[in-house]
């Protein structure tokens, strides 16, 4: 009786934790059916093994076929890193990366590591160490891309930027500003006018009016002493 009990609650633990499981999107399906039409088996294996809700939508994959990845030593703890660094996490398709120049930088689903282009056409594109060589593998789903390649990608890690430390300052310090003084004012701009002529003085008028006084008078006399002569 004990034993039944005891197989009864495994089997509901294993229910409700298959339950808990998160199941895959649509897409990650149908890409993966892709994949398996492809030949590309042993990279469906790997999805298959890593987490459900690690990818379910919005991502490129980059696939090495059956015979690169037979070789490769792949460890369990190291899985998921390995499909982040062959992935974009963004569906492109291959005319979409045809369109990057060399020397670009496109992100992996890792952070940190990038793939760097060297684009020489259709038949010589290349992420880092790796071309492509079956460009579109996965294109029925909205949401999932991937591309087959010739290798594993070993991306390339972004170097970590130094820290700027800030200036440093006492909190209880004030900083006072100088003082600046103040300009000195313009100097004025004074109009300098000639003088007005000066007006003739008055015993200078008296003068010249006595003067003629005295002519006038004379030449009244001298008037009416040639009139008497005639007479």
């Amino acid at each position: 009786m004990l034993l039944v009990q005891v197989m009864l609650l495994c089997i509901s633990s294993i229910s409700a934790s298959a339950v808990n499981l998160p199941s895959r999107s649509q897409d990650i399906v149908v890409a993966m059916e892709e994949m398996q039409r492809a030949n590309y088996f042993t990279f469906v294996t790997l999805i298959n093994m890593a987490p459900p809700d690690l990818f379910q939508s919005n991502i490129t994959f980059l696939m090495p076929n059956d015979r690169i990845l037979s070789g490769t030593n792949i460890p369990e703890t190291t899985l998921v890193d390995l499909l982040l660094r062959q992935s974009i996490p963004s569906p492109l398709l291959f005319e979409h990366l045809e369109h990057f120049p060399t020397g670009s930088m496109i992100p992996t689903s890792r952070p940190g590591y990038v793939f760097k282009v060297d684009n020489d056409g259709r038949e010589r594109f290349y992420l880092n160490n790796v071309r492509i060589v079956s460009p579109n593998v996965c294109t029925k789903g909205s949401s999932i891309r991937c591309h087959g390649v010739d290798g594993v990608v070993q991306p390339t890690s972004l170097p970590l930027q130094p820290n700027t430390q800030p200036l440093l300052s006492c909190p209880n310090s004030t900083v006072v500003p100088p003082v600046r003084s103040a300009p000195p004012p313009p100097f004025p701009v004074v109009m300098v006018l000639a003088p007005p002529p000066s007006a003739p003085s008055s015993s200078f008028s008296k003068t010249c009016n006595g003067r003629s006084s005295v002519h006038l008078l004379m030449a009244l006399l001298m008037m009416i002493y040639l009139v008497a002569c005639r007479v």
